[in-house]
Parts: structure tokens; C-alpha cells; sequence
């Protein structure tokens, strides 16, 4: 008895420490920051999907008086079909707070430019119904070709 529960103690703690990169993935660009943002919005535009906002957030971090940053921005994308076969279930309303789907392009210290971008796939299996179809199916196969360029 022990020992099956020494096992369930060891695959919580490796399930909670491998969780963090299972969910996120960065991935290095060879491009500016710039130029990845308008990489990143040409393909998903090209998949259907709306930039609904391009937010630098290093100056909004500066502009409120909490120093300077490397540059930070993250786009803001919406898929109006996807979004409403999610959210037409009042179960999947929570789902909101993490809409729309943001995609984060930053620089880091080492001045190299890197692509943020959540596991859509994951994300939806875990919610499960139509949140894994629509996450799990479409959604992380989109996602993937609006950074296809950054594997070139």
C-alpha cells in the first residue's frame, strides 16, 4: 500500500512539474519582432481568423511606471465561428476568459525574438466536449500553420 501511494505522490509531483511546458511552447523566430508580428497576422489572417488587437505591452508596462522591457507584444486573434461553437454552451462560458486566442512575440536579453503561443490541443482535451473538438481539432491546426514559418 505504501508503495502505490509513494506512486501516485511521484506521478502528481512529475505531472505538476512537466505541466508548465506541456502547456506553453516558445519557439525562436528568425525575424524581428516586427516582422514576426506581420508573419504571424498575414497567416492567420489567411486561415480566416481576426487580429482583434496588437497590444505592445513592454510600453504599456512603461507607460504606468514600471520601467522598461525588451519588446513584448501580443496578438489578439478571434475566430467567429470557432468562438461561437464554443461559448453557445452556458458550461463553456468560463472558457471566455481565455478568449481570444493571444499568440505573444517578445525579445528576450539574449536580443533574439521568440513566439509564445498555449497548446490549443491540450488545453481542449482537458475541458473535453466541444471545447476538445474545437481546440483540439481546428483550432491547434490553425495555430500551428500561423507559425508554420518559424520551422523554415
Amino acid at each position: 500500500m505504501t508503495g502505490f501511494i509513494l506512486g501516485i505522490i511521484v506521478t502528481a509531483s512529475a505531472v505538476w512539474l512537466i505541466m508548465p511546458s506541456m502547456m506553453l511552447s516558445e519557439q525562436l523566430s528568425p525575424y524581428s519582432v516586427d516582422e514576426t508580428v506581420e508573419r504571424i497576422s498575414t497567416n492567420a489572417k489567411a486561415e480566416g481568423w481576426v487580429i482583434s488587437g496588437i497590444q505592445p505591452l513592454h510600453k504599456a508596462v512603461k507607460k504606468h511606471g514600471a520601467g522598461n522591457l525588451d519588446p513584448v507584444v501580443l496578438l489578439n486573434l478571434c475566430q467567429a465561428n470557432h468562438a461561437y461553437n464554443i461559448l453557445k454552451e452556458d458550461a463553456n462560458k468560463v472558457i471566455s476568459v481565455m478568449m481570444p486566442c493571444t499568440i505573444s512575440v517578445y525579445q528576450k536579453t539574449d536580443g533574439r525574438v521568440y513566439v509564445g503561443t498555449m497548446n490549443a490541443g491540450l488545453l481542449g482535451t482537458m475541458f473535453g466536449g466541444t471545447v476538445a473538438e474545437v481546440m483540439g481539432g481546428t483550432v491547434a491546426t490553425q495555430q500551428q500553420k500561423f507559425i508554420s514559418f518559424l520551422n523554415d
